[in-house]
């Protein structure tokens, strides 16, 4: 089964493209909704309070995203202490899911990959192909904080995530996403009806 690795910095157009693709019946895995189950785990709960204080948790036990983000996001050493207690389990969880899609036949997955920093050192040392969705930083922030992001919580984030180039020279085929989505979709279904033909 294929894995074809999504990546790109928020407000990207990760999921348009993730979603052109899956148009033809191919599967997708979202790592950031692998990493929103993991969250609701109780052992996980108890080490993200033990980390980052029992408040990041309203009073029904629901995890406060913006307040475990400000914490969890402050400066790369409390976002490693946030990948410690996640991305194990987050790894787990998605070779299940991977070995679970193999089981059912299907020819190619597409992994949606908001933190990738390189090949060798992520979940992406197992892509077949890794995809690059790149665009202008403000027109990004423009399009998170449309989607209801407060701008500078995306501008933080985006200032700890790689750059576009570094995305572009670790990918096998990139897409810029500076026009409008009709664009974008053509392009995608250009080079996916092309590769397809290989699987």
């Amino acid at each position: 089964m294929k894995k074809l690795f999504v990546i790109g910095g928020m407000g990207s157009g990760k999921s348009s493209v993730s979603h052109i693709i899956a148009e033809d019946g191919i599967p997708i895995i979202d790592l950031d909704k692998v990493g929103h189950k993991i969250h609701e785990w109780e052992t996980v709960k108890e080490e993200i309070a033990a980390e980052f204080g029992a408040d990041v948790y309203d009073e029904d036990g629901c995890l406060i995203r913006s307040k475990l983000a400000d914490r969890a996001f402050a400066s790369p050493a409390e976002t490693r202490k946030l990948n410690r207690i996640t991305m194990p389990r987050i790894e787990d969880a998605y070779r299940d899911e991977i070995d679970r899609l193999e089981a059912e036949g299907h020819k190619a997955v597409v992994v949606e990959f908001s933190t990738f920093r390189n090949r060798s050192m992520s979940l992406a040392d197992t892509a077949d192909v890794v995809i690059a969705v790149l665009a202008p930083i403000e027109q990004r922030v423009e399009r998170a904080v449309a989607a209801g992001w407060d701008e500078e919580d995306v501008r933080r984030r985006i200032a700890l995530q790689i750059s576009d180039a570094q995305r572009a020279e670790s990918a096998d085929v990139t897409f810029n996403n500076d026009r409008d989505l009709d664009d974008l979709a053509n392009n995608v279904r250009v080079w996916w009806n092309n590769y397809k033909k290989t699987l």
